[in-house]
């Protein structure tokens, strides 16, 4: 069961009063209206040092019981820097820590095309910096009691041409996957070969995204969100599909797999010029 509208609006209502926290953002499928009543509630916590990390773990004890518990700041990783498994009324609500000032920092670096996947435990392509501030214009604010996420908000309504222009630019590196990945065709190395693919397709849907103007923050449903974007190759997520169903040990089969990726990356690069002219 899904997380009733009101109980929402107190969750987060008693989130923003907690010293250090500047906002809470409701994301998700949630935000987007495709959600579930089995989908997880996900709440952005937004904060900015020094955030009351005891009183937030008090606030996910009185909403979630008395074994609910939070991470520290930094817990999870780098990027995905903390927060909590929530179990509210029977509904799965996630808590994720956004520092606000790192989200500015993304949006200044997205608006001049600048960006890199970086490694986090749980998101084997890497999580791109520009998923910061995507994550703020896709979102939902439930709390803002000063502005600043509104304020953030409204900069990003615009995707940044720059950054639209530098994840097309980006598919280089799908290009350079494909030749190393055939170095590994005659010693049956499906592991390298597979990892080479996976990477290569994340940076076809991203430079897709880039080119249409959307913003793409999830690895999950990435091809699938691809392929449905006005301009994107025909079949392209069945004929992603069909490549990863070819990787084996056979040096044959991975040839052909990597024909079709290399088919992939030369339309995509044709869809991406097309969509931005």
């Amino acid at each position: 069961m899904a997380l009733s509208e009101q109980r929402l609006g107190e969750l987060a209502a008693e989130l923003a009063a907690v010293p250090g926290v500047a906002g809470v953002l409701l994301g998700g499928s949630r935000a987007r209206g495709t959600h579930t009543p089995d989908s997880d509630t996900d709440l952005g916590i937004y904060y900015r040092r020094p955030v009351d990390v005891a009183a937030l773990g008090e606030l996910a004890r009185r909403f979630g019981g008395p074994g609910a518990q939070v991470t520290p700041l930094g817990e999870w990783g780098p990027w995905v820097d903390g927060g909590g498994w929530l179990t509210v009324d029977g509904a799965a609500v996630d808590w994720i820590y956004r520092d606000v000032d790192r989200v500015a920092h993304a949006w200044a670096d997205a608006e001049q095309g600048r960006y890199a996947f970086h490694a986090q435990a749980g998101h084997p392509l890497g999580v791109p910096d520009f998923a910061y501030p995507g994550e703020l214009a896709l979102g939902v604010v439930l709390a803002d009691p000063a502005g600043e996420l509104a304020a953030l908000r409204a900069r990003m309504r615009v995707y940044p041409p720059a950054l639209r222009d530098a994840l097309v630019a980006g598919l280089w590196e799908a290009d350079f996957l494909v030749g190393v990945a055939r170095e590994a065709v005659t010693r049956g190395d499906a592991a390298y070969v597979a990892g080479c693919l996976f990477r290569l397709t994340g940076v076809c849907a991203h430079a897709l995204h880039g080119a249409a103007g959307r913003w793409l923050i999830n690895e999950k449903g990435a091809i699938a969100a691809a392929a449905a974007l006005p301009g994107a190759p025909p079949r392209f997520r069945e004929r992603t599909d069909a490549v990863f169903a070819a990787v084996d040990g056979d040096p044959v089969h991975l040839t052909v797999a990597l024909d079709a990726a290399a088919d992939l990356v030369l339309e995509t690069a044709d869809a991406c010029a097309m969509m931005t002219r």
